[in-house]
Order: C-alpha cells, then structure tokens, then sequence
C-alpha cells in the first residue's frame, strides 16, 4: 500500500517504522481513554511532521468534503478547497499523486493554485502536503498537511505521512470492505448531508440556468467564493429558494440573485394608493 517500491534492506526499516507509526496512534488514543479511530490517525499525524492536519473524503471520486480537522485553520483551507476546486487536496482527489508543496510563497503555487495560495499564504501557511488515501486508482480520501514554516519533508517524514495514510486506509475500513463504524460516524456527521445538498443546489441551478451539472457547481464555486462563504452554505439557501441563478446579464457574481420580496408600491407608482391621493388633491386644487 506504500507509495514506492521496497527493496530488501528497506522492508525491516519500514516494519520499524509502521511499528512507531501505529504505537504513536494507540497512545493518543489510550490519553483519551478512547478505541482507536481515523482520527487519531490523522492528529498524530500532523504531530509527526509539526503541521495542522486534516481528512477529506470523496464520495464520487471527483469532488471531496472535510469530515475532520485537528485545528480550525486546517479545517477551513480543506473546506476552502471544496469550494473553490482547486488545491493540494483537490489535486490528490483528482488523480495527481502525492503534492509536497514546502514553499508556499513561490511564483509555482501560486499559478498552480491561483485562488487558494493567497487565502492560504494569508492564513500563515508556509508549506502544504497532500497524499492520497486509498489504494492505487481507488481513492477513498486525501490526507492534507499545513505548517507554520517552509520547506520539505524529510525522507523519514515522508515515509511517516504515507505510514499514517495507510493507517486511516485501514482504520477506516472494516474486515468486510465496507465503512468501519468511527468513519461513518465521520460521515454521517456532516459529510452525507451537505454533499447531498450540494448536488441537490446544482440540480437546481442546472434547471434556472439551461447548463450542465458540471457548469452549474462551476457557477455554485464562484458564487460562493465571490461572497466568502463555502460552496455548502451557498447551496443551503439555494435548496431553501433564498437564492436563485440568473443568465450572466445579471451583474452579480456566479450569476446569483437574492430572492426578495416584492417592493410597496411608491406615490410615483400610478397605481398605488398615494399616487391616487395625489392626484385628487391636484384636481381639487385646479392643478
């Protein structure tokens, strides 16, 4: 499941290692007095590396959702990256391999990733990495990595992350090949619902606008990232039809226009009682 070939006098010292690996994980959990879950995978993780940490999951294969994050900041860069499409994370979930990004600050991130590096970068940021959870082509999740200062990983430490990937591989998963029960509770605690919601808001948005599913999260992603918010919050007032999607004539950006109420008719309104009033008064008047 390692992401390279082993030779002979590698495979003990990887046995060494996946050995510290998985006794660093029991023991965060044994201090919480807990069973062994994803997500003490996922801390001892990014406490191995000196990073925030946090696990994404896909449910198609194409797009991704946060499910659990050791701090806010790595929380809101993955969430970030579901939003806007693009990133360290949504790369690995779109196929590349493992991204190892130790300067953030670089003129190559930033063409890369036009949108997130500067919303990282300004969060701190120094250094981002991302491998894949999963095995092979079969992609399950994305394991990010986001620390104070630059640079890369060590060898050692890169081996470590990939040590840890497999290990919430594993501990996600149950004998059966299905779900282990603390990943559904993973699931099921955000994940399920706001992707539902997310296609749901694109199938609406496909309908107003005349385009394809695909055209419409596009149009969901920019809204969103126009106003600040995440791609979930955007598609919440979407499905509750407090926002809807016009054609680009409209000069809002994602082509969204606030549903709101009719406006009172005025006095200059001819139908409006004032103006009647108005007109009264003038004829009274000889005006």
């Amino acid at each position: 499941m390692l992401w390279r070939h082993l030779n002979q006098g590698e495979g003990a010292v990887v046995a060494d290692r996946s050995i510290g690996v998985w006794l660093s994980i029991t023991a965060l959990a044994r201090s919480e007095g807990a069973d062994v879950g994803v997500r003490h995978a996922v801390t001892a993780c990014g406490e191995a590396v000196g990073a925030g940490a946090a696990l994404s999951m896909s449910a198609s294969g194409s797009s991704h959702e946060p499910v659990f994050a050791t701090d806010p900041r790595s929380g809101e860069l993955e969430d970030l990256q579901a939003t806007l499409g693009q990133g360290p994370s949504a790369d690995v979930i779109g196929g590349v391999g493992p991204v190892l990004e130790g300067e953030l600050a670089g003129a190559g991130p930033l063409a890369r990733w036009p949108q997130f590096t500067p919303a990282a970068v300004g969060r701190g940021v120094a250094a981002v990495f991302a491998v894949p959870v999963g095995m092979g082509a079969a992609r399950m999740g994305v394991l990010g990595l986001y620390r104070d200062w630059p640079g890369p990983l060590s060898k050692e430490q890169f081996d470590a992350v990939l040590l840890y990937a497999d290990a919430v591989l594993m501990l996600a998963m149950d004998e059966r090949g299905g779900l282990a029960p603390g990943a559904v509770d993973l699931l099921e605690s955000g994940f399920t619902e706001r992707r539902a919601e997310v296609h749901q808001a694109a199938g609406m948005v496909s309908v107003q606008l005349g385009i394809s599913l695909t055209d419409a999260l596009v149009a969901l992603r920019a809204r969103a990232y126009a106003e600040g918010r995440t791609i979930a919050q955007v598609a919440a007032d979407v499905v509750a039809r407090q926002l809807s999607f016009t054609r680009p004539e409209s000069s809002l950006p994602g082509w969204g226009g606030s549903v709101q109420e009719e406006p009172a008719a005025s006095a200059d309104d001819p139908a409006s009682p004032e103006s009647e009033q108005a007109e009264d008064k003038r004829r009274e008047g000889g005006g």
